[in-house]
């Protein structure tokens, strides 16, 4: 049987392409385990220093595969919302439906004031290539 890892990158890999995101985008997840983050009108950019932390530290405490992230500045605050596969793989299905109505369960972390940061449902929408959040 394959490890939870495995199964959780190709189940991202199926997420990635239901969301419509850049082929190069995928392909770069898929072939060289970059990740990208929409910014503003869902342009893509590589991730910064900061934001690889953030993602390793969360793969490491929640045995999770992220595989995109989404920047977007508030009122409350600067969010990063990190798109993640987990390891529930009985949830899967759930979050399959979810997405059909273009919404994702993604762990959000507030740039600004972290004890703000947390799980939630979000609202998203393709542009670009890449995604915005909308809700």
């Amino acid at each position: 049987m394959k490890d939870i890892r495995t199964q959780q990158r190709k189940e991202a890999l199926k997420r990635m392409k239901k969301l419509k995101l850049h082929n190069n985008v995928i392909d770069e997840f898929s072939k060289e385990d970059k990740l990208n983050v929409s910014i503003l009108n869902g342009m893509l950019y590589w991730l910064d220093d900061d934001c690889k932390k953030i993602v390793n530290d969360f793969e490491k405490e929640y045995n999770a595969v992220v595989y995109h992230l989404i920047f977007t500045p508030t009122q409350f605050g600067r969010m990063l919302s990190l798109l993640y596969v987990s390891k529930h793989i009985d949830e899967w299905e759930l979050d399959n439906e979810d997405l059909k109505q273009d919404k994702l369960f993604a762990y959000v972390k507030n740039l600004d004031d972290d004890y703000c940061s947390e799980f939630g449902s979000i609202l998203i929408r393709s542009k670009n290539g890449g995604l915005i959040r909308v809700a």
